[in-house]
C-alpha cells in the first residue's frame, strides 16, 4: 500500500525535503507519495503556524497516512516547537499521524556543511576562495544560518555589484537547489538534528499501526 504523506514547511524553499523524505522511504522499501499543497493561491490568506496550516489542508479535503510537519526552532528550545506542533494537530486534525521535523535553529544549517555544492549552486564551481564552513559538530550552534548560508554563497559566486544583487535575488531557488544537492551520506549525517529527522521519519514510515 502506498503511503499518503503530508508535507508542510515553514515556506516552499523548505519543500526541498520532499526529495529526502521519498529516498528515505525508498531505502526502507515503503511506497510513498509525498503531497506539499501550494497553499498561496487558497483565500482568505493562510496564516504561517501549523494550525493555520493545517486546518486549511483539512479543508480541502484529502486524506493522509502520515503528515511531516516542519518548523525550525529558531532561537526557542526544540521541544517547544514538538509541543507546538502536536498540539496543533490536536485542535485541527485530531488523530492525524505526524512527526515533527525540528532543526535546532533554521534548515539552512543542514546546508551549509557541503562546499562543492555551495560553489556549484553560487555559480562558479572552481572558485578558489577560502568559505569558511562550519563542522558538522559546530553548525547547530550558528545564531542565524540562514544569514551564514547567503553570505557563503556571496563569497563562494565571487560576484560583485549588479551580479550580487541579482544572485542574492534567487536565493530561495539557491536554497532549493541546495537541498536538492543534499548528500544524506555526507556531513550532514554527522548533524544531532539531521539524524533525529531520519531516526523519526523512519520510526514513522515502518511503525505504523
Amino acid at each position: 500500500m502506498t503511503l499518503r504523506v503530508l508535507f508542510l514547511g515553514e515556506g516552499s524553499s523548505d519543500e526541498g525535503l520532499v526529495p529526502h523524505i521519498e529516498r528515505i522511504a525508498a531505502e526502507l522499501d515503503v511506497p510513498v507519495a509525498v503531497s506539499s499543497p501550494a497553499l498561496d493561491w487558497i483565500t482568505p490568506a493562510v496564516g504561517h503556524s501549523v494550525a493555520d496550516k493545517l486546518r486549511a489542508v483539512r479543508g480541502l479535503s484529502d486524506s493522509y497516512d502520515l503528515a511531516v510537519l516542519q518548523r525550525d526552532a529558531d532561537r526557542g528550545p526544540d521541544q517547544d516547537r514538538r509541543d507546538e506542533i502536536a498540539a496543533a494537530v490536536r485542535a485541527e486534525w485530531p488523530g492525524l499521524a505526524h512527526m515533527p521535523v525540528v532543526p535546532v535553529r533554521m534548515l539552512e544549517a543542514w546546508l551549509l556543511l557541503d562546499e562543492q555544492s555551495i560553489r556549484q549552486v553560487a555559480g562558479n564551481p572552481n572558485g578558489r576562495m577560502g568559505l569558511q564552513l562550519p563542522r558538522p559538530s559546530t553548525v547547530e550552534r550558528i545564531p542565524d544560518p540562514k544569514q551564514q548560508l547567503k553570505d557563503t554563497l556571496a563569497v563562494a559566486s565571487g560576484a560583485k555589484g549588479r551580479r550580487l544583487a541579482e544572485l542574492q535575488k534567487r536565493f530561495p531557488r539557491n536554497r532549493h537547489r541546495l537541498f536538492e544537492l543534499l548528500d544524506q551520506n555526507g556531513p550532514v549525517g554527522q548533524v544531532p538534528s539531521w539524524c533525529r529527522f531520519v531516526a523519526d521519519l523512519t520510526d514513522a514510515l515502518t511503525n505504523r499501526p
